[in-house]
């Protein structure tokens, strides 16, 4: 376990999680994140708070350094509505999927009404300067002490670090591509950032207007997937057909693999 793996069981505690594919899961709804998530805060210790999709968990398999930096984080969110199927299939049954744009979301209103102060990092420019304008518009009061685009390289990080150390957020938003985002929380936390770092993916793209959201019907029945690829369909097909398909085939065999452990 990482240096930042160790700080987050300090205050994690006894997160109740389940293991799918190899991957922990916290037994997490929203309301119950936001909670813990703000214990961090208030400690001002570091937390890395991640989402896993059915993508995520296929990645991680296939990467041991993914697997290993998404389990030490301190809270671990089912955000796909396949992996809360899937969390049932196996009897491990995860209360609900956790949305990251909605987490997101939640926590930039409880920043407002607490006076956290945030940090945006990622996207393109002009897409992340439309972001803290956007929710400038939502959150008068809101707390913005960063706003840097995602288009520097590795061995920029040193830099970006500084900066958001300068900064001191208690939050910071990354909208960047995984697994890079993943490795640059990981750089940034070891590199003695305090904040609570959250992935949050194209998030960024919809506050800002830039792509739409699905409808509320959508969300609601779990189909924002589709809306999405529906948007994107030859960046999004392959990940999210072909990646479910493998990722059921996964969790079919673990089940089956698992009865036979229990006859043996």
């Amino acid at each position: 376990m990482t240096e930042t793996g160790i700080k987050q069981e300090r205050i994690l505690g006894h997160n109740k999680r389940i293991n799918i594919l190899g991957i922990q899961i916290d037994k997490l709804n929203q309301k119950e994140t936001i909670a813990l998530v703000e214990k961090y805060v208030l400690n001002k210790e570091p937390l890395h708070l991640i989402g896993v999709n059915a993508d995520k968990i296929n990645s991680s398999r296939k990467n041991p350094r993914l697997k290993q930096i998404v389990n030490s984080c301190g809270i671990i969110n089912a955000d796909g509505a396949s992996v809360v199927l899937a969390s049932k299939f196996l009897k491990q049954n995860l209360p609900e999927r956790v949305a990251g744009i909605d987490l997101m979301m939640a926590l930039v209103e409880l920043s407002e009404k607490k006076q956290y102060s945030v940090y945006l990092l990622g996207a393109k420019k002009c897409v992340v300067e439309k972001t803290a304008k956007e929710l400038l518009k939502r959150y008068p009061r809101l707390n913005i002490v960063g706003v840097e685009d995602g288009y520097f390289k590795e061995e920029d990080w040193p830099r970006v670090s500084e900066k958001v150390k300068h900064a001191n957020p208690d939050f910071v938003f990354v909208g960047i591509t995984s697994p890079i985002k993943e490795y640059l929380v990981e750089f940034l936390q070891n590199d003695g950032n305090r904040s609570v770092f959250m992935g949050v993916g194209g998030s960024f793209d919809v506050i800002s207007g830039e792509i739409p959201r699905a409808p509320q019907w959508m969300q609601k029945t779990n189909l924002e997937w589709l809306f999405r690829v529906l948007q994107e369909p030859k960046r999004l097909f392959g990940r999210y057909f072909k990646g479910n398909s493998k990722f059921i085939g996964s969790v079919i065999r673990e089940k089956f693999s698992n009865k036979l452990e229990k006859v043996k």
